[in-house]
């Protein structure tokens, strides 16, 4: 019989007690945008929205401070930071002192950067701000509910996607099926995804479909997001379009990739009710 003491339960992970910049492990975007057909022109732009809600330091007199990060990791840049990893940075600054909390902003600042490859932006907001915590349902029609059967659940598959021609449309649709493996650990990860374009009208059940073929594919948030991205382009001709996920926290960290054609805003880092 397996028990909780032969399995991987409550093995410790190894967080040391003082500051380390190392323990960031960057990934470089280019070998899954490859498989995408994607060089360095990319046809997109946008941002990786990360949300850390385990921030801990000490302030000059040893006292401990709290605070909620809000990281944007341009779209590109050339690597992208596994969680995991930030996680553990993250924790590192548990026991580090700083004078003031700009101090530990620009430190932030300077690490992940160099992790990426580009300019990082770091926003530090205090846990008891009445700012924090504001929940916003994703704009747009949800189309979980049509009555559709579905039978395949991976690898994604791009032919459920198609368009009508002859029907133009400007609209938002949402999906809150949307779930993808992490390609390090396995774990699932789960997430909200909004489309928004304008052109062709999109199948509303083949995109659904579509949606829950990545339900057993293993890949980072970002490039399911890009991938999502290219292939409606591709299967779809939108004159416009942006796709943005939010996905569920694990280990205090969620992460919003968000990507569209060139010239569209980009969009705020609201909260959704599943987060």
């Amino acid at each position: 019989m397996t028990t909780p003491e032969a399995s991987l339960l409550g093995k410790p992970v190894q967080y040391g007690a003082e500051y380390d910049p190392t323990l960031l492990f960057p990934i470089p975007r280019a070998q899954a945008r490859a498989a995408l057909g994607l060089g360095e022109d990319l046809p997109f732009v946008g941002v990786d929205f990360w949300n850390a809600y385990e921030l801990s330091w000490l302030d000059g007199r040893g006292k401990p401070r709290v605070a909620l990060a809000e990281l944007r990791v341009p779209a590109a840049s050339p690597n992208l930071v596994e969680s995991k990893s930030l996680k553990l940075y993250l924790g590192s600054y548990a026991m580090a002192r700083f004078t003031d909390t700009d101090a530990l902003r620009a430190q932030l600042v300077a690490d992940l950067s160099a992790a990426a490859g580009a300019p990082v932006s770091v926003v530090l907001t205090p846990a008891g701000s009445s700012n924090v915590a504001l929940i916003e349902n994703l704009e747009g029609d949800v189309i979980d509910d049509l009555p559709i059967e579905i039978s395949h659940y991976g690898p994604p598959r791009p032919e459920f996607l198609s368009s009508d021609p002859g029907l133009k449309a400007d609209e938002v649709l949402v999906s809150h099926l949307l779930k993808s493996n992490c390609p390090v650990t396995g774990q699932p990860d789960w997430a909200s995804v909004q489309v928004r374009y304008a052109g062709p009208r999109i199948a509303r059940d083949g995109l659904l479909r579509y949606l829950v073929s990545f339900r057993q594919h293993s890949d980072f948030h970002e490039s399911c997001v890009e991938r999502i991205f290219m292939d409606i382009l591709g299967q779809c001709a939108p004159t416009r379009l942006a796709v943005y996920a939010r996905y569920t926290r694990r280990g205090g960290l969620d992460i919003n990739p968000f990507r569209a054609t060139p010239g569209l805003p980009l969009p705020g880092n609201p909260r959704t009710n599943r987060q």
